[in-house]
């Protein structure tokens, strides 16, 4: 059954990210710079609010957010791209640690128990969510592949709806040059 769902999942268009070369990333990394939005909302649009739980099994919401900048980041534990941005989340999150803006990380992962287990063995910090596979938040973002991060600003409006990873030097330059950070 649990095959079956990630199959589900992975047909969805949410499914782990793979990149298919180093052509698709330049093409990725053109369209960012060029400010070009994959999905349905745009910068300066206000973005949807989300209800995710926390590790205590509490809702969260962006609007829990409001004055301080959120750089989203949309994974899961069964993705190897998603994890293999971790450290250099953490690494952000230390570098940003006192400013105005929090590193959300929002998991897609379905089995709240596997998720939470990972959490633990791993040590992650910071502000950890679970979707549960709640799709809107996704599909208005027009999330087709995970990792994906986003950076939304102190009023809940878009500055980045596919912002640049964590490992890529663009990110922290980006953050550092964010108005009031």
């Amino acid at each position: 059954m649990k095959v079956f769902l990630i199959w589900l999942f992975l047909l969805s268009g949410v499914g782990c990210s793979l990149a298919a070369g180093k052509d698709k990333e330049e093409r990725v990394s053109a369209k960012r710079e060029a400010g070009a939005d994959t999905g349905k909302l745009k910068r300066g649009d206000a973005s949807p609010d989300f209800m995710a739980v926390d590790t205590n099994n509490r809702l969260v919401s962006l609007k829990s957010f409001k004055g301080k900048y959120v750089y989203v980041d949309l994974w899961a534990t069964w993705c190897s791209p998603c994890v293999a941005e971790i450290p250099h989340l953490q690494r952000l999150e230390k570098l940003f640690k006192g400013k105005k803006i929090v590193f959300v990380s929002i998991s897609c992962d379905e089995d709240m128990e596997e998720w939470l287990n990972y959490l633990r063995q791993n040590k992650m910090e910071g502000v950890q969510l679970n979707f549960d596979c709640n799709r809107r938040f996704q599909e208005a973002y027009g999330v087709q592949g995970i990792p994906r991060f986003i950076l939304i600003d102190k009023k809940g409006k878009v500055v980045n709806p596919d912002m640049t990873r964590p490992s890529d030097p663009k990110t922290e330059k980006t953050l550092k040059a964010l108005k009031g950070i």
